[in-house]
């Protein structure tokens, strides 16, 4: 049994990435929990009455993917720039000492968002070699809507591959409880898009349906 710890910038970006390998590490007998870093919503001048059903609707999710916790940090959506790096790391440095994973998957690095990319910074730091609570694995994952809309340099490129197959149903379904942030097709965060970016992960990887990731650090005693 492992621990496993997704940190995701937003409510839903941790379906939206890495879902099915969430459901795989939950049938596996591992322990999976979720660091929500943002709000999420709140750039887009929601109301307090639709951030609560926002957090509703990820605890139904939650219970569908099987995570054992969620640590809500409530950092501004969209504005974790204006938070010192030190006031973020040190709120991670917390819940990795809590949790003590052996595997982190957390955004790329070079994410349109900003909340994303200090999310990578952070886990980045808080891991580094010298704290014996960092994960001895971790990874980073695409967010759709995200990730591909970035074109600076250098973009994500995967090196990993996680054979979501038997469990795409399920990811979905747990996009689905996100009633508020899911999308029509074509837009990337929809039903289908989810589907065409696992096919093509897939199809790379000789898989029918495949999430990508890319290893940023290993450590093999």
């Amino acid at each position: 049994m492992k621990k496993v710890l997704v940190v995701a910038a937003h409510p839903d970006d941790e379906v939206l990435g890495i879902g099915g390998t969430i459901l795989k590490h939950n049938k596996q007998g591992d322990d999976v929990y979720c660091l929500i870093a943002a709000q999420g919503m709140a750039a887009r001048n929601q109301s307090k009455k639709e951030l609560k059903k926002l957090h509703e609707q990820c605890m139904q999710s939650v219970d569908i993917l099987g995570i054992k916790k969620v640590f809500f940090l409530n950092f501004p959506d969209n504005k974790m720039d204006s938070v010192p790096l030190l006031d973020i790391v040190q709120k991670f440095e917390q819940i990795i000492t809590k949790v003590k994973p052996d595997i982190i998957y957390t955004h790329h690095e070079n994410d349109l968002n900003v909340d994303h990319r200090l999310c990578f910074q952070a886990v980045n730091t808080a891991c580094r070699p010298c704290n014996k609570d960092g994960a001895t694995e971790i990874y980073t994952f695409e967010t759709l809507s995200c990730t591909e809309w970035q074109w600076s340099q250098p973009r994500f490129a995967p090196n990993t591959y996680i054979d979501i197959s038997t469990f795409i149903k399920d990811k979905i379904k747990a996009l689905k409880a996100y009633k508020s942030e899911v999308a029509k097709f074509p837009h990337p965060r929809s039903e289908e898009g989810i589907k065409t970016l696992a096919k093509y992960r897939g199809m790379e990887s000789g898989l029918k349906y495949a999430e990508a990731l890319c290893l940023v650090r290993r450590v093999i005693g």
